[in-house]
């Protein structure tokens, strides 16, 4: 993992933190649709306690599949939400920031060029992170939600514009901290992609759903690498974690929540009949009908179907019985793992200081 940048001047308020009180530090993801920021303290070992999050559906990759480039609608709608997110950190005063970008701005022309112009207009600083940095830092978000008592997890983040696998080996792995990758893939298929490659319509079919499973299915069963915990899954000790906003919004609809709660939806098991089912309530629907489902609305309406069509396009090469829904991921990955650099900076320091003389430890 690159050296995570300190918060820019943008991100601060030139005032002194008071003393005692725990630094802030924070995580922003700027993705094919959203904007994310995650703002959090210190919290024990290994946790912490948000006190700030703000997210926006930006749809920064939207139309770049059939340009190559990043439109000037979805850049100005990124820019007011980076401007948004800037001026919280300013406020919060963020002792330490990581912001990274991932794959709308991997794949377009004009991606660095965007970033270069956040920079001049806000302070923040992005760095276009790899796929697989991506996979490991959504695990690593994901970890508190991982079934020790199972031989291996699958963890699927289903972003805008691409969707990365992990396959965790949990057998003989330690109870605690990240167990080892097998193996990961990252796709270039996300909701936003998929959806824009098969348009709806007035009306969802069954047929025209099918065609997205099969696509996924296409990119996903060429890759090999992880054969060797074919075993495990067929025998079903492994489960599913999901982390996406299509894949919460199936929890939230299985669930019958009247609004949308991420505490009763983060770490909630689904079978995988569940996860057919709540994508069957959605294909009886036309777009305006999914926009007026309270864990939907009118930003997902167009996308959910195709986040669904990824997940079960998973769940037929990779059968699992069990799913765990994580309303988490890139974000807490980030902050983990800027706290984890902090403190260990600490203990080195001290393991600096001189030594104690014999008589000064008697």
């Amino acid at each position: 993992m690159t050296e995570a940048p300190r918060a820019p001047a943008a991100a601060t308020s030139g005032r002194e933190r008071p003393v005692g009180e725990p630094p802030c530090y924070g995580a922003l993801d700027l993705g094919t649709n959203n904007c994310r920021l995650l703002i959090a303290t210190p919290q024990g070992p290994g946790g912490f306690r948000v006190i700030e999050a703000y997210s926006r559906i930006v749809r920064l990759g939207e139309g770049l599949a059939a340009s190559g480039r990043l439109s000037e609608e979805a850049m100005d709608r990124a820019m007011a939400a980076l401007k948004v997110s800037a001026e919280k950190l300013r406020r919060r005063r963020v002792a330490r920031l990581r912001a990274i970008a991932t794959q709308a701005c991997r794949m377009a022309e004009n991606g660095q060029e965007f970033l270069d112009a956040v920079f001049a207009e806000t302070g923040l600083r992005l760095q276009i992170i790899p796929p697989q940095e991506e996979a490991r830092l959504s695990v690593a978000g994901c970890l508190n939600l991982i079934d020790r008592t199972a031989d291996a997890a699958l963890v699927v983040d289903v972003g805008g514009g691409s969707t990365e696998l992990s396959w965790v080996d949990l057998k003989g792995a330690p109870p605690t901290g990240m167990p080892p990758l097998r193996a990961w893939l990252s796709i270039p298929i996300g909701v936003v992609t998929l959806a824009e490659r098969f348009p709806e319509g007035e009306t969802a079919t069954d047929p025209w759903f099918r065609a997205m499973v099969e696509t996924v299915k296409t990119e996903i069963a060429a890759f090999r690498r992880a054969d060797g915990l074919r075993e495990v899954f067929d025998a079903d000790r492994a489960h599913l974690i999901g982390t996406s906003g299509a894949i919460t919004s199936l929890a939230g609809l299985h669930l019958n929540l009247p609004r949308y709660d991420r505490n009763q939806v983060d770490g909630i098991w689904m079978t995988r009949d569940d996860c057919d089912a709540a994508a069957g309530r959605l294909l009886v629907l036309n777009a305006q009908e999914r926009a007026l489902q309270p864990c939907i609305g009118p930003d997902r309406a167009d996308l959910v179907l195709a986040g669904a069509a990824i997940l079960q396009a998973v769940q037929e090469l990779w059968p699992c019985s069990r799913v765990r829904v994580a309303d988490r991921g890139l974000r807490e990955g980030i902050l983990l793992s800027l706290m984890s650099e902090r403190g260990g900076r600490h203990r080195r320091r001290r393991r600096r200081g001189p030594r104690p003389t014999a008589a000064a430890a008697e």
